[in-house]
């Protein structure tokens, strides 16, 4: 039970005990009236009867009736006691009561006001939806005939070496089987030194650039230096790389170990990025990134590629399906992001 109902019921149980009490007290009043009455018309005998006897019997009369009188007065007043009492008993209710209620219409319009809001955030979420089915419509519109995938591989000597080789004849493989093979163009730059990052994208003008090497748990990518060695270059460089050079391109994708970080960073200056959690082995990062770029050579939006190429690792038994991560910039759906323009958009 609510307070407010508590309340509720005190209040209407104290109004009917004071209203029993008042008529209680009515029917003392009425009594002594009545008594009242008989002790004045006893006194009238007493003053007029000429008899010792019966002046005698009329004082007796008097003095009960008296007394009578004293006990219904104090019945009275033990009444009127009573009634005071549950007076202030239901002055106290009564306040409560209109505490308990002020605070209940307060309760309900705050959640009138909270549900108001749920309703307009709603109404928001569907117009941006709205909208940003609106753009991905002009954009698909929009996407050119061709796009270009640069892939900027490091190997230095004096790190483990890796098969990117392989990762990157799986990747031309899979972009030739897929259905618009000829809007993929993928572009290669080996042992990649910082100056040759900017080069290719300067020179290439990529959509899609593709970070293949070594990666630190200290959100670092591994370059070239002049000498062929490792070159430890910072997320807040690569960052500031992005900044200076986004231009047209849409998707960043770190097939590096550790580079969580940077991928998630660099979606403040492209539309997605894809990173690992964690270390990733040679074989998980060729059949991971060959599938996806299949995919995107489909026309498939990249949240479907992103998806497939986890599938792929599931169906080989590679057991690193949960190391890549997709991130996407505020207020786009991954879902909603196509690179490679599908056949009944080209000639639009």
């Amino acid at each position: 039970m609510s307070m407010t109902n508590s309340y509720r019921r005190r209040v209407a149980t104290l109004q009917k005990d004071i209203a029993s009490l008042q008529r209680d007290k009515g029917r003392e009043s009425a009594k002594l009236a009545s008594v009242s009455q008989k002790i004045n018309s006893a006194s009238r005998a007493a003053r007029t009867t000429k008899s010792p006897s019966t002046l005698d019997s009329k004082l007796r009369e008097i003095e009960r009736h008296h007394n009578d009188a004293a006990r219904i007065e104090k019945k009275i007043g033990d009444i009127e006691t009573k009634i005071a009492k549950k007076q202030d008993d239901l002055n106290r209710a009564q306040t409560s009561l209109v505490k308990e209620e002020d605070k209940d219409f307060q309760k309900r319009q705050n959640e009138q006001e909270k549900a108001a809001r749920k309703q307009s955030q709603a109404m928001r979420a569907i117009s941006e939806t709205l909208e940003r089915h609106e753009m991905s419509i002009a954009e698909l519109q929009e996407l050119p005939e061709t796009i270009v995938v640069l892939f900027l591989a490091a190997n230095p000597v004096d790190q483990p070496q890796l098969r990117l080789d392989e990762e990157i004849r799986a990747i031309e493989n899979k972009i030739r089987m897929s259905e618009h093979r000829n809007s993929v163009q993928l572009r290669a730059k080996w042992a990649i030194r910082p100056e040759d990052v900017l080069q290719g994208l300067n020179e290439h003008d990529p959509r899609i650039v593709h970070f293949s090497g070594h990666g630190t748990d200290t959100d670092e990518i591994i370059f070239h230096n002049d000498a062929g060695k490792a070159k430890a270059v910072s997320m807040a460089a690569i960052v500031q790389l992005m900044t200076a050079t986004v231009g047209s391109i849409r998707l960043v994708f770190f097939n590096t170990c550790y580079s969580r970080s940077q991928a998630e960073a660099v979606v403040e200056h492209v539309q997605a990025a894809i990173g690992m959690n964690t270390a990733i082995g040679d074989e998980a990062a060729r059949v991971f990134a060959a599938q996806f770029y299949s995919a995107i050579g489909f026309g498939k939006a990249v949240k479907q590629a992103f998806e497939q190429a986890k599938a792929l690792l599931m169906m080989e038994g590679i057991p690193e399906q949960d190391t890549p991560e997709l991130f996407v910039a505020n207020g786009l759906d991954a879902q909603d992001i196509v690179i490679v323009r599908p056949p009944d958009t080209a000639n639009s």
